[in-house]
């Protein structure tokens, strides 16, 4: 597997408070900060509540954590960001069907340090700190994972939140 972030032809604005171009992602200026513009390079996988710590765990245990937004709010609520859209039909398919929102095709995702009504959107694992943004497939097999030790343990609740305007 590569351990390199992907390229594309990055927008940046000039107020964006962090070098997000130098990971060649796509970023817009909003009213509530920077938002990645998800395309066929990066996308990203929302998770909540405790499948959202199942997910954390299996990817940490088995070294495929990547960058990871954690979103303010009354619920856990993180952001993976992904590579390999592209070739991931079943995997994104799986992961709906589990409950977790696939953010793909010029979807706004908000990126650090913007501001909610709920608090600041932050990063749990900056890409300075990630050794690569993990491929869909990956994030998919832990969803897989922690859903399984979910239904075992009693259940993992299938929580849609509402789609995040950015």
């Amino acid at each position: 597997m590569p351990a390199t972030f992907p390229r594309s032809v990055a927008v940046v604005m000039p107020d964006v408070a962090h070098d997000y171009s130098r990971l060649g992602w796509t970023v817009a200026a909003t009213a509530n900060g920077s938002c990645l513009i998800t395309d066929q390079a990066t996308a990203a996988i929302e998770v909540s509540g405790v499948l959202a710590a199942r997910v954390g765990q299996f990817l940490r245990a088995n070294k495929l954590i990547g960058p990871v937004i954690e979103m303010p709010g009354p619920q856990r609520r993180e952001i993976h960001l992904v590579v390999g859209i592209a070739k991931a039909a079943k995997a994104i398919e799986a992961l709906r069907a589990a409950g977790a929102i696939v953010y793909t095709d010029g979807a706004a995702v908000p990126l650090p340090p913007a501001r909610w009504a709920s608090g600041s959107v932050r990063w749990q694992i900056s890409p300075d700190e990630a050794r690569w943004v993990p491929p869909v497939v990956a994030v998919s097999a832990a969803v897989r994972a922690a859903g399984s030790i979910g239904r075992a343990a009693g259940g993992v609740g299938k929580t849609r939140l509402v789609d995040m305007a950015c």
